[in-house]
């Protein structure tokens, strides 16, 4: 996936969940934060950013992050990115675990809520959900880094489709190169990390990537990298 046009910048502050402090060219400006993960490693005073500018007029933030440089890597915090990547890589037949898939579509109804896809492959349907990682630590990634009642919901959602007969995976995408490892964050969401090993006992699959992530360019790197439960 091509990236835009970024600025650089250094990161101030946080103002709330979604909106941060950065200095551009010496003086302060708002952004827009596009993750609602605490994000604590990688928002620190003074670290560089990359961000998107976005100048229109009903704008409060002229700037959307998009990247931070920690530890010698670049880490892409845009949350909304995992599922367009995921689309990318299953369409280039990127990814062996997902090869074969005739039809893709995407934000579909699921019970109460809406999952990121539903494909169609050689195996029938299958419902997928993908998830943004950004914390990694001594190689692991770790997800989430703050309770989310939503990825929990889609958890259960996920369970029922398979309960039901059908075909169901979960997809963690890291947003950044060096992980080695996948597992679920215990202290920062216990009930998610017992939902997802339920789910993989249920029969879920559990799928772990990490990205090459350039100042220019972001893409899924194959193969798949161990979950650990």
């Amino acid at each position: 996936m091509r990236l835009p046009l970024t600025v650089t910048g250094r990161f101030l502050e946080r103002q709330n969940r979604f909106r941060i402090l950065v200095a551009v060219d010496g003086r302060p400006v708002a952004a827009h934060l596009p993750n609602s993960g605490r994000l604590t490693e990688l928002l620190t005073p003074g670290r560089q950013c990359h961000l998107v500018p976005h100048p229109a007029p009903h704008r409060r933030t002229p700037f959307d992050l998009l990247l931070v440089e920690y530890a010698g890597v670049l880490v892409s915090v845009d949350a909304r990115l995992p599922a367009p990547l995921f689309a990318e890589a299953v369409q280039e037949g990127q990814l062996p675990e997902f090869s074969g898939i005739a039809r893709l579509e995407r934000e579909v109804r699921c019970g109460e809520s809406r999952l990121d896809f539903h494909l169609d492959g050689p195996d029938g349907p299958l419902w997928v959900e993908t998830k943004s990682v950004t914390l990694v630590e001594d190689g692991v990634a770790l997800f989430p880094d703050a309770p989310t009642l939503r990825g929990q919901r889609h958890l259960q959602e996920l369970i029922a489709r398979v309960a039901a007969g059908e075909r169901a995976a979960v997809v963690f995408v890291v947003q950044r190169p060096d992980a080695v490892a996948f597992a679920p964050h215990r202290q920062a969401d216990p009930v998610f990390a017992a939902l997802l090993a339920e789910a993989a006992r249920a029969g879920v699959g559990v799928y772990a990537y990490c990205c090459d992530v350039r100042p220019d360019e972001i893409r899924i790197v194959p193969p798949s990298i161990g979950v650990t439960l």
